[in-house]
């Protein structure tokens, strides 16, 4: 029997005027939470409450040298993911002393929560800055990301309850409030890892598209009008071409921190900024100039074979003409 017979499963490929049964074999089984995360996605009702907080989030931190700390230009990739090692690695290594033994007054585990209580706030304010830069074009994210903060304040709430009680002599509660606030934080690290792994939110957008390292043509040169962006497509990459007097240029078009076309953003100079959320970039080599992307642009080297302009991936070192 098909999984479309089964189940009402009916999918659908571009071009395709109907329905087709997938065999049995090739059924997936879910994971044990994925029917949740689903659920999540889908559900309308938290999109008025996760635009809101979108948009007053973007309004407090608007591109510049604030937003690129947050979001890791300085490192070189996403900051926080490195935050959220952190406050887990403290949180869980506490309730981890509560079972297997730690001093006897459990003076390490209140250390080891009073660190994780510290550091979940640049954590959460690294992560919401991350989330408010994707949630306007995806409504899963949006979603998700919404329930991926409540859940992750409710664990923190049930440690600061975790703290509170051991201090007061209260040692057994100060347990089970952080044995309760461990379950809620490992389904807001699965949100998180959902987020980062299965929707995209945080990685360069580039790196599984690099564009050909061949010479390959991407159009005429008479189709270029002196320093305006133009995109093209060259294989299945988007490639920005930019004239400049005797020189053109050219760079990946899908922006390394949430994929939104370059050729649409202004220029400054030997600069593109990102027309979504302001990073520049130069134009004449993709170099980072500034967040909030934390990666450089591809480049590509350009060539004019009698008014036909190729393209090749740049490697480290080459200049852009040959």
């Amino acid at each position: 029997m098909g999984l479309a017979e089964d189940s009402g499963y009916r999918p659908w490929c571009p071009g395709m005027s109907g329905s087709v049964s997938v065999p049995e074999t090739l059924r997936r089984q879910l994971t044990p939470l994925e029917p949740l995360v689903r659920r999540v996605e889908s559900a309308q009702v938290l999109d008025a409450p996760g635009k809101a907080v979108a948009r007053a989030v973007r309004g407090l931190v608007p591109a510049g040298r604030v937003k690129a700390g947050l979001s890791g230009t300085w490192l070189g990739h996403a900051l926080h993911p490195l935050l959220t090692d952190l406050v887990i690695g403290s949180f869980v290594s506490a309730s981890l002393l509560d079972v297997i033994g730690g001093d006897d007054a459990g003076v390490a585990s209140e250390r080891l929560i009073a660190v994780g209580i510290a550091a979940y706030g640049p954590t959460a304010l690294t992560g919401v800055s991350d989330w408010a830069d994707s949630e306007a074009v995806n409504d899963r994210v949006r979603r998700t990301g919404l329930v991926h903060a409540a859940t992750n304040a409710v664990a923190v709430s049930l440690y600061v309850g975790s703290l509170a009680a051991r201090r007061r002599g209260s040692y057994r509660e100060g347990v089970l409030f952080g044995a309760a606030g461990a379950t809620v934080l490992m389904a807001g690290g699965y949100l998180g890892g959902h987020l980062s792994y299965a929707a995209g939110v945080g990685p360069d957008q580039t790196v599984f598209d690099p564009g050909s390292f061949e010479w390959t043509p991407a159009g005429l040169d008479s189709s270029l009008t002196e320093r305006r962006p133009t995109r093209v497509v060259v294989g299945d990459t988007p490639v920005l071409l930019f004239r400049d007097g005797d020189a053109t240029y050219a760079l990946h078009d899908r922006c390394s921190h949430r994929g939104c076309s370059l050729s649409d953003g202004h220029v400054d100079g030997h600069h593109i900024i990102c027309a979504c959320h302001g990073s520049r970039f130069d134009l004449r080599n993709g170099a980072l100039d500034r967040g909030p992307a934390t990666a450089p642009q591809p480049a590509f080297q350009v060539r004019d074979r009698e008014g036909v302009l190729e393209v090749r991936r740049q490697s480290s070192g080459t200049s852009q003409l040959s």
